[in-house]
């Protein structure tokens, strides 16, 4: 596709596939609102005070049903949105017509996925975001490199060598190739963006990992907020959300029956204990599940939850019908043993939901309700703190239980005087603390 900007009529960019789509996604929106409470509450709750008048945000959640109405909560509640990463065509252009600046479509390439983050970020001539909502960490990522190669180029007048990347960084050679290429018109672009952003939300566990280890360091540019820790993330989604997944995932992409089928979920912990315990889907769909683990702590749990146990994968591979992964690490133990794996096994890996999506969104709409419905508690509460200069050592893990306090009160009313005292505390300790 040829990379170029496209305006509407009023003037507003985009690039997308195709705008014939958006009347079937704005049926498709309107039919998912009422399964999601959590933002149709903080629309209700924060629509009159329009908290982000003002506000430029930029979002590089996938593109879904579902993260569209949280593009257009923020919307409602007054800031101005750009958007990347389209997994639904129709969903993408349904706000690119109406509501959005977006640059996505299903199918990119990698360059042009890295084209489409950095259109994202471009607000205008020495302008960028004051907020990020995120996914994976991307644009959180391409804001330090861009800092950090124009501090060099500063210093030594020289570009970036791009023959230091190998073909296993290719993202990253793209990554510096775009980079380079702006250094010349705008030698501090990043530098400019860096200065006016307030702060990044950021939902999944490699995002947290990387971010989490930067302000021990100094080098987290700006403030920061994990859902991923929410109640919502770890008490919630991780543990219902991989439920419904798991099942629907495995039974649509594969087509198979998984009664009588044998199951190998690698791990025990909060994410693959959804697909795990006596509730889970995979036991009451019929399968027997073992659960591989050498963490004695998760083994344990395992036990106590009625499950095989198994440390030695090789005891399982040949006769298992279905692998489920939830970490990188596990991901590379059960590669490993393809070979030994009986004809049409399964591997389904837990941290990403959309086993195939052509025909799988991942979860239900209520699911996503809950982990969208934080990212706008975590954006209020980062635009709320944009004059307070805090310190660098708590620029991460700041916000986590004014996040659970906050989530309580916009997903279930019936905590809201409860939740909201909670909050008012919570905002004093922190504020006494020097934060």
């Amino acid at each position: 596709m040829a990379l170029d900007v496209q305006k509407t009529t009023g003037g507003r960019e985009y690039k997308v596939k195709n705008l014939s789509q958006a009347d079937f996604g704005h049926l498709e929106i309107e039919s998912v609102e009422m399964e999601m409470p959590g933002l149709m509450a903080c629309r209700a709750e924060f629509n009159p005070f329009q908290p982000f008048k003002g506000a430029r945000i930029t979002s590089s959640l996938p593109m879904t049903i579902q993260t569209i109405v949280l593009i257009e909560t923020l919307i409602a509640l007054g800031a101005e949105v750009r958007c990347i990463s389209s997994t639904q065509d129709h969903a993408a252009t349904a706000i690119a017509r109406d509501n959005a600046s977006i640059f996505a479509w299903k199918g990119e390439t990698l360059q042009e996925y890295w084209w489409c983050t950095e259109r994202a970020l471009d607000w205008g001539p020495g302008s960028g975001p004051d907020l990020i909502v995120g996914d994976g960490g991307d644009t959180t990522f391409l804001i330090h490199e861009g800092v950090k190669v124009e501090e060099i180029y500063a210093k030594t007048g020289k570009f970036p060598d791009l023959s230091s990347t190998d073909n296993t960084e290719f993202h990253f050679h793209i990554v510096l190739s775009m980079i380079r290429a702006g250094l010349e018109a705008d030698p501090i672009r990043y530098h400019k963006t860096k200065e006016r952003l307030v702060g990044v939300s950021v939902k999944t566990a490699d995002a947290t990992e990387r971010l989490y280890q930067m302000p021990a360091n100094g080098t987290l540019l700006f403030l920061a907020i994990s859902v991923n820790h929410s109640v919502t993330k770890r008490g919630f989604i991780n543990l219902y959300g991989c439920r419904y997944a798991a099942l629907d995932g495995i039974k649509r992409a594969a087509n198979i029956t998984i009664l009588g089928k044998k199951a190998v979920v690698c791990e025990y912990d909060d994410a693959s204990k959804g697909c795990a315990t006596a509730q889970s889907a995979l036991k009451l769909a019929g399968a027997n599940v073992v659960v591989y683990t050498d963490d004695s702590n998760h083994a344990l749990r395992a036990l106590l939850g009625g499950f095989e146990v198994t440390k030695i994968l090789d005891d399982v591979v040949p006769e298992a019908d279905i692998f489920v992964t939830n970490i990188k690490r596990d991901n590379i133990d059960v590669v490993k043993h393809v070979t030994k794996m009986k004809n049409n096994a399964v591997i389904y890996n837990i941290m990403d939901p959309i086993l195939d999506p052509r025909s799988n969104t991942g979860y239900p709409d209520l699911m996503p309700s809950w982990s969208c419905a934080s990212h706008v508690v975590a954006m209020l509460e980062l635009w709320s703190l944009r004059r307070t200069g805090i310190s660098t050592r708590t620029r991460f893990m700041i916000c986590l239980s004014i996040l659970k306090g906050r989530f309580l009160i916009s997903t279930f009313p019936s905590f809201r005087r409860r939740a909201w005292l909670r909050l008012v505390t919570l905002r004093r300790v922190i504020r006494s603390r020097g934060y």
